[in-house]
C-alpha cells in the first residue's frame, strides 16, 4: 500500500489547456485528493467545472482503470439533483493529471452556507434534504453508491437548486490503495460504521452519511467529536447518533425519528436505501405541514470568489466585513437580509419600494391639503373680521 499523506498541487497555470480541449480559468478550491478548477470547453464554448486528480495519480495504473470505469458510472446518472459528468482525462506520466469534466455549478457549498447562516429550520432542511436524497435514489437504483456525502459535495446553485457532487471518486481512490490524512480528516465525522469497521458498505452506508448531515443541519455541528480523526471515526461504532431535539430546542419529533432509524449502528435498522428514506421525508412535510423554501446559494463562495479581478478585491473584502446572515433573519428586508429571489413572504420587494413611495407621496399630499384648507380658513375668517361691522 502506497501512502499518501499531502496533497501535492498539480501546478496547473492558468490559460492551460488539457487534452487540447478545456482551458483552466482559475482555481476554485482544493481537497484532499484533487483541485476543482473554474474553465472553459473550448469546443462547445461551455464553461465547465475541472476537477484535477493528485499528480501522483497520474502512474498508477489501477487508479486510472477505476478512475474511468467510475466517471463513465458517474456520467450515466441522470437527475436535475446529480452534477452532470462530461468527459473524464486519464493524464499523463509527468505532464497533467487524471481529471474530471463536470458541470459547473454557479453558487457554493452546502458547508459555506452553513457557514454563514448556522442552523436551519425544519423547512430549510427538507429542501435540502429532499433532491439529495432524490438524486441518491437514482443512484442506488442504478448500484451506485456515493460513498462520500457530506456538506463539501452538495453544491447549491445562484437559482436555488441543490445538487449532489463527486460519484465514486472516493471509491476509485479506495480501490488503488492508496490512502490519505486528509482525505479521512475530510469525510470521518460522515463514515457509516461499516466503514469504519471493514471498509464495506452498501446504499445504507449512504443514508447513515444523510443522517448525520440532516443532525448537522438541524444543529449546526456533527455528532461526534475528538482530538484526532480515528478518535472521531471510532465513535460511531460504540455510540449512538443523538436525537438533534437533545442538542437544541424546536426540533419537531418526527426529524428526531428520522434522524435515529437513518443512523443506527446496524444497517439492516436504518433506510433501505435513499429512495425508503425519501418516502419518510415526503410524509413529514406532510404532516408538519412544512412550507416550500427555496435554498439561497452561500453570499460569499470559492466559486463566487473565483471570478473576482484584482480591481474588485475591496467590493469583495467589504462584503466579508458584512455580519453574518441566518436563516431567522429574513425580516430584515432594507438591512440585513437581501432576498435571493427579490421576495418577501410571497411579495416582490419591490412592491414594498412602490408601497413605501406611494405613502410619501400620499403624506406629502395630505399635508399641502391641510395647509391648503388652513390658510383658506384664516383668510376667510380675516376677511369676514374686517367686515363685521358693515354686516351689523
Amino acid at each position: 500500500m502506497s501512502a499518501m499523506e499531502t496533497h501535492r498541487p498539480s501546478d496547473l497555470r492558468c490559460g492551460a489547456v488539457l487534452d487540447g480541449r478545456y482551458r483552466v480559468d482559475g482555481l476554485v478550491a482544493v481537497g484532499g485528493m484533487s483541485e476543482v478548477y473554474r474553465g472553459l470547453d473550448l469546443r462547445l464554448e461551455r464553461p465547465v467545472a475541472l476537477k484535477v486528480m493528485d499528480p501522483r495519480y497520474a502512474g498508477d495504473e489501477h487508479f486510472l482503470t477505476r478512475f474511468t470505469r467510475e466517471a463513465r458510472a458517474a456520467a450515466g446518472l441522470k437527475h436535475p439533483a446529480v452534477v452532470a459528468v462530461y468527459d473524464q482525462g486519464a493524464g499523463t506520466p509527468g505532464g497533467h493529471p487524471p481529471f474530471l469534466v463536470m458541470e459547473l455549478v454557479e453558487g457554493g457549498t452546502l458547508r459555506e452556507l452553513l457557514r454563514e447562516r448556522g442552523p436551519m429550520p425544519p423547512h430549510a432542511v427538507a429542501a435540502v434534504l429532499s433532491p439529495v436524497l432524490g438524486g441518491l435514489a437514482v443512484a442506488h437504483r442504478a448500484g451506485l453508491v456515493h460513498r462520500d456525502i457530506k456538506p463539501e459535495n452538495v453544491l447549491i446553485s445562484d437559482d436555488g437548486e441543490v445538487k449532489i457532487a463527486d460519484f465514486g471518486l472516493v471509491r476509485a481512490v479506495a480501490e488503488a490503495k492508496i490512502t490519505s490524512t486528509s482525505i479521512i480528516l475530510g469525510t470521518a465525522a460522515y463514515l457509516a460504521p461499516e466503514q469504519v469497521s471493514t471498509g464495506d458498505m452498501d446504499a445504507r452506508g449512504d443514508v447513515y452519511s444523510v443522517g448525520v448531515l440532516v443532525y448537522e443541519l438541524l444543529t449546526g455541528r456533527t455528532p461526534f467529536a475528538g482530538d484526532t480523526t480515528l478518535a472521531v471515526a471510532y465513535q460511531r461504532l460504540e455510540r449512538d447518533v443523538p436525537r438533534p431535539g437533545s442538542v437544541i430546542e424546536g426540533v419537531p419529533e418526527q426529524f428526531d425519528e428520522l434522524v435515529v432509524r437513518a443512523t443506527a449502528r446496524i444497517p439492516g435498522q436504518r433506510f433501505a436505501d435513499a429512495g425508503e428514506m425519501l418516502e419518510e421525508l415526503e410524509v413529514i412535510v406532510d404532516e408538519l405541514r412544512l412550507p416550500h423554501f427555496r435554498v439561497p446559494a452561500p453570499r460569499r463562495s470559492a466559486l463566487h470568489d473565483s471570478t473576482i479581478e484584482p480591481a474588485g478585491r475591496q467590493t469583495k473584502a467589504l462584503a466579508r466585513a458584512e455580519p453574518p446572515a441566518t436563516f431567522g433573519d429574513d425580516h430584515h428586508i432594507e438591512t440585513e437580509y437581501h432576498s435571493p429571489t427579490g421576495r418577501f413572504a410571497g411579495i416582490e420587494l419591490a412592491e414594498f419600494d412602490w408601497a413605501r413611495q406611494r405613502a410619501k407621496r400620499v403624506l406629502f399630499f395630505w399635508v399641502v391639503a391641510v395647509l391648503t384648507l388652513s390658510g383658506l380658513a384664516a383668510a376667510g375668517a380675516w376677511t369676514l373680521g374686517g367686515n363685521v361691522s358693515t354686516l351689523l
